[in-house]
C-alpha cells in the first residue's frame, strides 16, 4: 500500500498488509509471549524498558518529528511537540510500572471474618489490541502502548492506515530498548481485513480503541466479553463570559481551533460567547485567523498544514456549503485548494447543522453569542458528544458551578478544551465513548483485581 505526503501528494514508501493468516500468527505469537514472558517480566524490567525506549526516542526526536510532517502533513513544530508528549508518556509509564499497587482488605469488618486476611492485586490482563489514528500517530498510540506493556501484558498494535511509518519506527524503538519481539506485534491493515478479525479474536483480552463513533460501534458490538476502552468523536464547547481575559481566550482558541487543521478529538469546535463582549471576540478571533500562516508543513513557522487527504478536505467544504447554503455566514475562510482547507470561522449557525451537531474534524469553528449561564450550560450540553470543554471566567463560582452542570468527561477553566496533559484522566461520556486513558488510569483499565484471601489457625 503506497503512503503519500498529505501535502504534497508524492509517495513517501509503499507499507505491506497483513493477511488475517498472518493477524492470528501476530495474535498467537503475542498470545504465548504474554504467557511466557510478559506476565513473568519483573516490574523493573519493565519500567528499564520503557525508560530506554524513551530515551532512544529522544535521541531521535528530530527524525521522528519529520516522519510525522511527511505522513500526518502536521506542522514541524506540532510535530516536534507531540515527540516531546511522547517521550514524557513513556517516562511517566515507566515510573508508574513499579508503582502498580493493590490493597489491603479489612476482613474484620464483615460479621464472621475474624480470624481471615485478604488483599487485593493487580494482574495483567494478556493481549491488548491498540487501535490507533492518524491525528497523535505517536504520542496517542504510547497512551496505549506504554501502559499496556508497564502492567505486564503483550499487545498487538493495529496503526491508522494512513501514518504507518511513525507506527513501524516506534515498534523497532521498543525492541531495541529490549522489549521481547512477540511482546509487541505490529500489523498494518484496513479496518475490514485486520480489524474485524482482530477485535473478535478469542485471545485478544482487551482492546483500547480511538477514532470514529461509527467504528467505535461497531467495535462494542462485535467485541463479546473483552475489556473495551472507547475515545470516539467530540465537537468540544468553549464558553465565553464577559468577564474573561478576552486576550487570552482569542489566542488560546485560535491554538484551539485550528491545531493541526482541526483535526483533534477536542478541538474547539463551537465557541458561545456571551453578548455583551461578542462582537468584539468575534472581531479580534478574525483578525487573528487571518493572521495565520497556512501552507507547507515542513517550513517551519507554518501554523496550519493540510489536512490528511483531499477527500477530508472536500467533506469539510461541503459542510460549510451546506450550512451556508442553510442561512449561515462565512466570517473568514472557507476555500479550499487540494487537501488544504483555510482556517474557518462560522457565525449564524443553526443548531442542526453539521458543523455544530457532528464532529467536523477540520479547521472549522462557529461562534455563537448567548445571554445567560443557563442558556451558555444548554447549548454545550445539547450533544451526543462529552468529551472535554473549556470555560473563560474570572468568577471562581461561576466556573465551579458550570463545570458541574457541563456533561463532559472533562471540563477546563481558563483553559481551551483542546489542552490534554498526559496524566490526567482522559475520556468521554455519552457517545463519546468509555474508559479513561492517562497512564494511571489505563494501566487500572488494562489489569484485573484478583483477591487472595487465607484463614488463619486459631
Amino acid at each position: 500500500m503506497p503512503i503519500h505526503n498529505p501535502y504534497s501528494g508524492e509517495k513517501i514508501d509503499d507499507i505491506a498488509l497483513a493477511t488475517e493468516q498472518e493477524l492470528n500468527e501476530a495474535i498467537d505469537d503475542s498470545y504465548k509471549a504474554f504467557h511466557d514472558t510478559m506476565k513473568k517480566m519483573p516490574a523493573h524490567e519493565r519500567a528499564d524498558i520503557l525508560r530506554k525506549t524513551a530515551d532512544l526516542l529522544e535521541e531521535r526526536t528530530e527524525e521522528f518529528a519529520q516522519t510525522v510532517v511527511k505522513e500526518a502533513g502536521k506542522p514541524i513544530s506540532a510535530s516536534r511537540t507531540e515527540v516531546q508528549r511522547a517521550i514524557q508518556v513513556l517516562r511517566f509509564a515507566s515510573e508508574k510500572a513499579k508503582d502498580i499497587t493493590g490493597e489491603v482488605i479489612p476482613m474484620d469488618a464483615a460479621v464472621g471474618g475474624n480470624g481471615r486476611m485478604g488483599f487485593a492485586k493487580r494482574d495483567p490482563l494478556g493481549v491488548v489490541a491498540a487501535i490507533t489514528p492518524f491525528n497523535f500517530p505517536l504520542n496517542l498510540s504510547l497512551h496505549k502502548l506504554a501502559p499496556a506493556l508497564a502492567a505486564g501484558n503483550a499487545v498487538i498494535f493495529k496503526p491508522a492506515e494512513k501514518t504507518p511509518i511513525s507506527a513501524y519506527k516506534l515498534t523497532k524503538l521498543f525492541h531495541e530498548a529490549g522489549l521481547p519481539a512477540s511482546a509487541l506485534n505490529l500489523v498494518m491493515g484496513t479496518g475490514k481485513e485486520v480489524g474485524d478479525p482482530l477485535v473478535k479474536h478469542d485471545k485478544i483480552h482487551k482492546i483500547s480503541f480511538t477514532g470514529s463513533l461509527p467504528v467505535g460501534r461497531s467495535i462494542k458490538e462485535s467485541a463479546g466479553f473483552k475489556k473495551v476502552t472507547l475515545e470516539l468523536g467530540s465537537n468540544s464547547p468553549n464558553i465565553i463570559f464577559a468577564d474573561a481575559d478576552l486576550d487570552q481566550a482569542v489566542r488560546s482558541l485560535i491554538t484551539g481551533a485550528f491545531a493541526f487543521s482541526g483535526q483533534v478529538c477536542i478541538s474547539a469546535q463551537r465557541i458561545y460567547v456571551q453578548k455583551e463582549v461578542y462582537d468584539q471576540f468575534l472581531k479580534e478571533y478574525v483578525s487573528l485567523t487571518e493572521s495565520l500562516k497556512v501552507g507547507d508543513p515542513a517550513e517551519e513557522g507554518t501554523d496550519v498544514g493540510p489536512m490528511i487527504n483531499e477527500k477530508e478536505a472536500e467533506r469539510a467544504k461541503q459542510w460549510i456549503d451546506d450550512a451556508a447554503e442553510k442561512g449561515a455566514t462565512i466570517a473568514v475562510g472557507g476555500e479550499r485548494n487540494e487537501s488544504i482547507l483555510k482556517p474557518t470561522i462560522m457565525t449564524d449557525v443553526d443548531e442542526n447543522m453539521k458543523v455544530i451537531a457532528e464532529e467536523v474534524f477540520a479547521p472549522i469553528v462557529s461562534i455563537i453569542p448567548f445571554d445567560t449561564e443557563e442558556e451558555a450550560v444548554r447549548f454545550s450540553n445539547n450533544s451526543i458528544y462529552g468529551l472535554q470543554a473549556g470555560v473563560f471566567t474570572k468568577d471562581i463560582n461561576r466556573a465551579f458551578r458550570v463545570a458541574e452542570k457541563l456533561e463532559m468527561g472533562g471540563v477546563w477553566i481558563n483553559e481551551i478544551s483542546t489542552y490534554r496533559q498526559d496524566n490526567i484522566p482522559y475520556g468521554g461520556v455519552k457517545q463519546s465513548g468509555f474508559g479513561r486513558e492517562g497512564v494511571k488510569y489505563a494501566i487500572e483499565d488494562m489489569t484485573e483485581l484478583k483477591f487472595i484471601g487465607v484463614k488463619l489457625e486459631q
